[in-house]
């Protein structure tokens, strides 16, 4: 093992997004008052959302949206993409299109649903409720529901309900629902005493001891629990408790008696359960330390999962590159073609003007000249993007070919002409596309001397590894320590490939932090023998393959 440099002395660089105010403040629920039968069922049913939004029940439509006069006609935006009135209870979908909350139901029930406005598949759960498009609309201004009967009234959206007349409750409602409000909904509302009919309000009758205290209401004696079946009006209660005060005792006593033997049979149940409390501790201990190393597993799992997500969002930032690397490819590509479109005009025109120049040699002299000089700029523009696109072919390849994981797969082509050069002198080395440990690890290239080098020079392929400059080597410890492995590919059946390992040497110039963009190469200058090489499998297609593996497993984390 020893270390080699460049016999040529050069190093090859490789660039690279106000709801209405409440208009109903939640109280304590009464008792379900069922309405009378002769009434009609409410056309405007509630919803989750208008209880949610304070607003009241019979204000939204039965289903679609709002078909009320809106003075100024509403914006698309407020329309619904299905029943196309003004949106109601409205729903956005991941798309961005707004639906009533009815429709999207009558979408979402349908089997594979898709958005009408764009065929896009819909989830339910990615749709949501958009508070603010609500808000929006609840401000438009619309005239009085009840325009048909003369009222010119205007009013915004949300200002349609009224307020109860008796102005203790806090409930909004349409102006004809006020009658059945009155009668049997607002819980204001005066009522009877069932048993004595004293007229109160229904809150006070129902939030006081009234119905306890009434002298004709019906109750059960206070001793039922005991067994005592005894029900009159509360008037006559009292004489009932004086009269049979020895028997209720007596139920009492037979109560306790029986709760007595029940505690008994209890007791016994626990001491025998009290025998298993010590397995079940350890049991449970045994359990607590399980759950204790799940725990770890999973914080361990979670860790990995952060680190995970870092390499994809780098990983992503790489395909972004390569993306807009490829782009400014692809005008330059057509920016050379037009350019040799054109220059393939000048050409033609300019063998017509010579052959007609000999008869005419005057009047097309000059034309003959403009034409050169135009002809000469356009091959020096097509030249500079010649350069241009060779350029970002390279830049493209190195991007496209980066490894991340400390190993490196080199395809050499061409190889008999590569060899040959080298015989030559003409191109002594070949340095391979970057590859790294990690996302933001060392940055490393192989370099290979086809026609060997220092004591390999005639006889051997030499085989070098090259720590480069990289972006993160300020995070990364210094020297390089990392054990590396060279190898030589076998294309045939029996894959046997050659290869060499090594350790850096911390003393060693090639191993540390690099200054330049690159450190001095560091490998085998006798790594296979050129005959060795020609004769056996190594060389398929005229192409051989180069492996070198850096090994990552004790590399701490930047």
């Amino acid at each position: 093992m020893s270390a080699g440099r460049s016999a040529d002395g050069r190093e090859v660089q490789i660039p690279l997004q106000q709801v209405a105010p409440s208009l109903a403040t939640p109280l304590a629920v009464a008792p379900p008052i069922t309405p009378p039968s002769h009434r009609p069922a409410n056309p405007w049913p509630p919803s989750d959302f208008t209880a949610s939004q304070g607003v009241p029940a019979g204000f939204q439509p039965l289903h679609e949206g709002f078909r009320d006069h809106f003075v100024e006609t509403p914006e698309a935006k407020y329309c619904c993409e299905a029943c196309r009135l003004v949106l109601c209870q409205p729903r956005q979908t991941e798309c961005g299109h707004r639906f009533c909350q009815s429709c999207i139901n009558d979408i979402l029930s349908h089997p594979n649903p898709e958005c009408p406005a764009d065929m896009e598949r819909l989830f339910k759960d990615k749709i949501f409720r958009d508070v603010c498009c609500h808000r929006e609309i609840m401000a438009l201004k619309v005239y009085c529901r009840s325009e048909a009967n003369g009222c010119q009234e205007q009013m915004s959206l949300q200002q349609i309900p009224v307020p109860c007349p008796l102005g203790k409750c806090k409930e909004r409602m349409m102006r004809k629902e006020i009658p059945d409000h009155l009668s049997w909904k607002c819980k204001h509302r005066e009522t009877s005493c069932e048993f004595c009919m004293t007229k109160m309000p229904l809150t006070e009758l129902q939030l006081s001891n009234h119905q306890h205290d009434c002298p004709k209401a019906q109750v059960s004696c206070q001793f039922h629990r005991y067994g005592c079946t005894f029900k009159s009006l509360n008037q006559d209660m009292r004489q009932h408790e004086s009269t049979f005060a020895a028997e209720h005792l007596r139920m009492m006593a037979n109560r306790s008696s029986t709760l007595e033997g029940k505690v008994e049979d209890v007791k016994g149940e626990l001491l025998e359960r009290c025998k298993v409390l010590p397995a079940l501790s350890s049991r449970l201990s045994e359990l607590e330390n399980q759950n204790d190393e799940l725990r770890e597993k999973n914080r361990q799992m979670e860790q990995k999962m952060a680190t995970m997500q870092k390499l994809m969002s780098s990983h992503s930032e790489k395909l972004l590159e390569v993306e807009l690397e490829l782009r400014s490819l692809r005008v330059l590509r057509d920016e050379v073609e037009n350019l040799r479109g054109t220059l393939e005009n000048v050409r033609t025109r300019l063998n017509a003007l010579e052959q007609g120049g000999r008869s005419s040699t005057g009047s097309t002299t000059h034309t003959l000249a403009s034409l050169e000089t135009q002809f000469s700029r356009h091959d020096d523009m097509l030249s500079v993007h010649d350069i241009r696109l060779a350029d970002m072919d390279l830049r493209f390849q190195v991007l496209e070919t980066a490894s991340y994981n400390g190993t490196l797969i080199w395809k050499i082509r061409d190889y008999k002409r590569r060899k040959q050069e080298a015989v030559a002198a003409k191109t002594l080395s070949l340095y391979s596309q970057p590859f790294y440990t990690g996302y933001f690890g060392y940055k490393m290239c192989a370099r290979v001397y086809l026609n060997g080098d220092g004591m390999g020079k005639g006889t051997h392929l030499s085989l070098f590894f090259v720590v480069m400059r990289g972006e993160y080597d300020a995070l990364l410890p210094w020297p390089f320590k990392q054990k590396v492995t060279l190898m030589l590919m076998d294309q045939g059946p029996s894959r046997k490939h050659l290869g060499d390992a090594f350790k850096p040497d911390p003393n060693s110039s090639s191993f540390r932090r690099p200054a330049a963009e690159m450190n001095i190469a560091s490998g085998c200058p006798l790594f296979v023998s050129q005959s060795v090489l020609e004769t056996g499998s190594y060389i398929k297609d005229d192409t051989i393959f180069i492996k070198v593996t850096v090994d990552t497993s004790d590399l701490p984390d930047p």
